[in-house]
């Protein structure tokens, strides 16, 4: 089937087969594939709706061209974890999963975080850590000895994922035009440490179900896939203190549904409002010392604890807002970001 097969099928409204969806990531990833046609097929994709089998093709195909660092995350006595979001919910909200990293790994979990650069927003992982003075760049041996020593690490997709440099052109273009790509649904799901437990936050409030789905096949022991929602009817990916979150979260082997409210106070979308990398960094650093109180704090407490929760260190709402807030109160998540910090990549 070719390229423009394919497109076609899509426009149609049809599932793509394996196999179409092996030639067209072969497409995607073709240096010198044709612009114009990358673009097409991933306007088809996107208005056509990806199915959950068709992302995850899409995700087993790409994962076989990623670097993979030397890291055994079953050698360790505590879950393995990656917190992130798709991002796309245009909230313009601070880097929340980014804050969340340091008081999980405060907490005692070993976080892998993959991430990149602001692609759909002003600042992403990537570059808010950098502001904070956290090396972004490191190769796969030197993360491991960050993970290692400071119970976290960043991956920057970019150099885990050197073969999506002949999309960044595409993606660019479609962002630009405001068009959401599956390269927003599978950034998560991308992680190349294959972490045991991971909390992703999804734009859509169709896709937790689809996102709980593809983790199982990618071989998560526990997981939650969240979409938190907006008093307005909108929704972020983000565990919501605003309202109520919808979880589809997974247990060993098996996935079950819930919507619950955190237990904290409920503030104006305003309060929770980001800038660029800089002022995000700055947002983060206040969190983290303790000077910072209030609606920005609590967010970040609510999407740690729900990390605890879906890693199984602990246990119901009150038991994980308490570890998150020990985290930050006892000095042990600003001591993450500091040791991080110490980590430099070799001349």
């Amino acid at each position: 089937m070719s390229l423009s097969e394919i497109i076609e099928s899509l426009r149609a409204g049809q599932v793509m087969s394996q196999m179409a969806v092996e030639t067209a990531a072969a497409a995607l990833l073709n240096p010198e594939g044709d612009l114009a046609a990358k673009a097409a097929l991933l306007r088809a994709l996107s208005a056509k709706g990806e199915t959950a089998g068709e992302i995850a093709g899409f995700v087993k195909v790409f994962l076989t061209h990623a670097v993979r660092p030397p890291l055994d995350v079953t050698a360790f006595d505590r879950p393995v974890m990656d917190v992130c979001g798709t991002g796309g919910d245009k909230l313009d909200l601070f880097n929340i999963s980014t804050a969340s990293m340091f008081v999980l790994a405060g907490a005692g979990v070993v976080v892998v975080k993959h991430g990149n650069r602001g692609i759909t927003s002003k600042s992403g992982g990537a570059d808010v850590l950098e502001a904070l003075g956290v090396p972004v760049n490191l190769p796969p041996d030197v993360f491991c000895a960050c993970v290692q020593q400071t119970g976290a690490g960043f991956m920057l997709a970019p150099q885990y994922h050197p073969a999506f440099k002949a999309v960044a052109p595409v993606r660019a273009q479609l962002a630009a035009e405001g068009v959401r790509t599956i390269f927003n649904l599978i950034g998560p799901l991308l992680n190349p440490a294959s972490p045991t437990s991971q909390l992703v936050g999804v734009y859509d409030p169709a896709l937790p179900r689809v996102y709980a789905e593809i983790m199982r096949e990618l071989g998560r022991v526990s997981a939650w896939a969240v979409h938190g929602t907006i008093p307005d009817g909108g929704g972020m990916d983000e565990v919501s203190t605003l309202g109520s979150t919808r979880i589809v979260a997974l247990q060993g082997g098996v996935i079950s549904e819930m919507e619950e409210s955190v237990p904290l106070p409920v503030p104006a979308l305003a309060d929770l409002k980001g800038g660029d990398a800089r002022d995000n960094a700055a947002i983060i650093t206040g969190i983290l010392s303790g000077e910072l109180k209030g609606p920005k704090r609590d967010i970040v407490l609510a999407n740690a604890a729900a990390a605890l929760r879906a890693c199984g260190q602990c246990h119901g709402w009150d038991a994980a807002l308490d570890a998150a807030a020990e985290s930050i109160d006892g000095g042990h998540a600003r001591r993450v970001l500091d040791q991080m910090r110490a980590f430099a990549c070799p001349a």
